[in-house]
Parts: C-alpha cells; sequence; structure tokens
C-alpha cells in the first residue's frame, strides 16, 4: 500500500509542494523584504490560500526559517562531499568554486533574503543557520590550509569570506551577462583573489 499522509497526500507530492512554497516565498522576500509580504500572498503565488499554509508550516517566520537552514545544510553537504571525493586539494578547491558559482548564479534571491533577513529568523533557527555556515566555512578553510600551508588560519578564514563576498555579488548583477561568462568571470576573479594568499605567505616568509 502506498504511504500517504495524514492530509491524504503522498509523501513525494508534499514534499514537492513544500518545496515550492519555499521557492515562491524565498523570492517575494528577496522582491519585497520580509514584512512586506504577507502569508495571504505566499499562498497566492503557489495556487492556495494563505491559511492552507499552516499545514506546511506554523507561520511566515518558520517560513524563513526553514528557507535558511535548507539552503545552509545544502550547501554544507555539498562542499563536505565535493571535498572528500576530490582526489587532491586542488581538486577540492576547483570543486568547492564550481559549487558556490553554480549556487550563486542559480538562487540570487537566496542571497538576498539571507544578507536581509536572518535576523528575523527565531533564535534557535539563526543559531542552527550560523553553525551550518561555519561548517560550511571550514571545509574552504581546510582545502586551503592545504594549499597554502604558511598561512595562519585566521588570514584563510578572511580570504574565504571575501571571496564568498565577490561570488555572492550576483543579486545585483543577475541577467547583465550570460550565464556561462558570469561563471568563468567569476571563478577567474575569485582563483585571482585567492592567489593573493601566495603573496601573503611569501610576505610573511620574508619579514
Amino acid at each position: 500500500m502506498r504511504s500517504v499522509t495524514s492530509a491524504g497526500s503522498p509523501p513525494r507530492d508534499r514534499r514537492r509542494r513544500r518545496s515550492e512554497i519555499l521557492d515562491a516565498a524565498a523570492e517575494l522576500f528577496a522582491a519585497r523584504g520580509f514584512h512586506g509580504v504577507s502569508i495571504e500572498e505566499i499562498g497566492g503565488a503557489v495556487g492556495t490560500s494563505g491559511p492552507a499554509l499552516y499545514r506546511h508550516f506554523s507561520g511566515k517566520e518558520a517560513l524563513l526559517a526553514e528557507i535558511l537552514l535548507e539552503v545552509s545544510e545544502r550547501l554544507h553537504t555539498s562542499a563536505a562531499r565535493r571535498v572528500t571525493e576530490a582526489p587532491d586539494a586542488e581538486r577540492a578547491l576547483e570543486s568547492l568554486l564550481t559549487g558556490q558559482i553554480e549556487f550563486a548564479l542559480g538562487h540570487p534571491s537566496l542571497i538576498t533574503v539571507h544578507d536581509r533577513e536572518l535576523g528575523n529568523v527565531p533564535e534557535p533557527a539563526r543559531r542552527r543557520i550560523r553553525r551550518l555556515q561555519r561548517l560550511y566555512l571550514e571545509e574552504w578553510v581546510t582545502v586551503l590550509s592545504e594549499l597554502y600551508p604558511s598561512c595562519p588560519p585566521p588570514r584563510l578564514r578572511a580570504a574565504t569570506h571575501a571571496v564568498f563576498g565577490l561570488l555572492n555579488s550576483t543579486p545585483h548583477s543577475a541577467g547583465e551577462v550570460p550565464a556561462r561568462a558570469m561563471a568563468g568571470l567569476l571563478r577567474g576573479m575569485a582563483r585571482a583573489a585567492l592567489a593573493a594568499l601566495q603573496d601573503t605567505a611569501h610576505s610573511q616568509e620574508e619579514s
């Protein structure tokens, strides 16, 4: 017998519907801000009523929290897998860059929502989001520490944050450059930024 939820819908349909709601809410939050969007408008964007959304989420804050928790978990899980599967640090870094660039080009609205709305997430969920983000950052720092062993971890973290800022600039440039060309541009600029770590390492050795 096929498994169904208490509402009578197959779990797969429920998951798909939940994903549609999260995507629609992210787009609306990015365009108009968390406080500028009502639960009724989110429901309308997916062809249902606002109250019907309460079958999936307890409220607008819970919906926002789920958006940012889901993407933070996805990024961390993907990064851990990429690093584990890479044969060496150089190819691990290349894979991490690919993953972050694909995310930045494919989901600029999520970047906007995170940058502007994290403060509206309830504190317990916000702590979980921050923890996942730290774990994601440390995947990069671990790889960079192999490539630039003479650079101290705080410098590697600072460089990684700087690269994230560069790659996550896509909300400001989405659509202006074809995606393939933009991916190449972002990759080249990120590589150039990280190359500065080598110059820093040399200057430290000489001082």
